[in-house]
C-alpha cells in the first residue's frame, strides 16, 4: 500500500524542516503519532533510531524506526526495523523550495502480511490512510505558515 499526498506551504524550507525533526512539533502534525522519540545517543543524520507509537485503525502500534535519508530542509526517511505486523513500512517527508516557499510531499509504503488477506485489508486501510495523509499535510501547513 503506497499513499502519497503533496501541499503547497507558504513557508521556506527552514521554517518547515523543525516540524520534521523536533518530536513535540512532529507530534503536532502527524495526527496519529502518540509518541515519537529519540533512541539512542544519535540525534540527527541517516542511522538514527526512533521510537514511535501510532495510533491508526483503531490500534496502538510500537515501532523502532531507523532514519535512511537525512538532507537538512530537504528530506527525511523512515524505515520500521522492528515491531508491529507489517512486512515493511516506510515513511519519507520532503520539502522542494517553491516561489509560494515549499512544496510538502507525505509518502508512506507499507507491506501487509497475510496474503490475499492482507492485499484486501490495504485496499480498505489506504483509503483511511490517504485521508489521513491529507489531513497531516494540511495541519503542518498551518502550523508551518503561522
Amino acid at each position: 500500500m503506497r499513499v502519497q499526498t503533496s501541499i503547497e506551504i507558504a513557508a521556506p524550507p527552514e521554517k518547515v524542516w523543525p516540524f520534521f525533526v523536533e518530536p513535540e512539533k512532529v507530534l503536532q502534525w502527524c495526527v496519529t503519532f502518540k509518541r515519537f522519540e529519540y533512541t539512542g545517543d544519535q540525534r540527527g543524520g541517516v542511522g538514527t533510531l526512533l521510537y514511535i507509537e501510532e495510533q491508526a485503525g483503531g490500534r496502538l502500534t510500537k515501532m523502532q524506526f531507523e532514519v535512511t535519508e537525512w538532507k537538512e530542509n530537504e528530506k527525511l526517511a523512515l524505515r520500521m526495523v522492528s515491531g508491529a505486523s507489517y512486512g515493511s513500512y516506510d515513511q519519507q517527508w520532503s520539502l522542494a523550495r517553491s516561489p509560494s516557499g515549499s512544496r510538502f510531499t507525505f509518502m508512506e509504503e507499507i507491506d501487509l502480511p497475510y496474503g490475499v488477506i492482507g492485499k484486501l485489508l490495504g485496499l480498505v486501510a489506504q483509503r483511511m490512510s490517504e485521508g489521513t495523509a491529507v489531513k497531516m499535510a494540511t495541519k503542518l501547513k498551518g502550523l508551518a505558515e503561522a
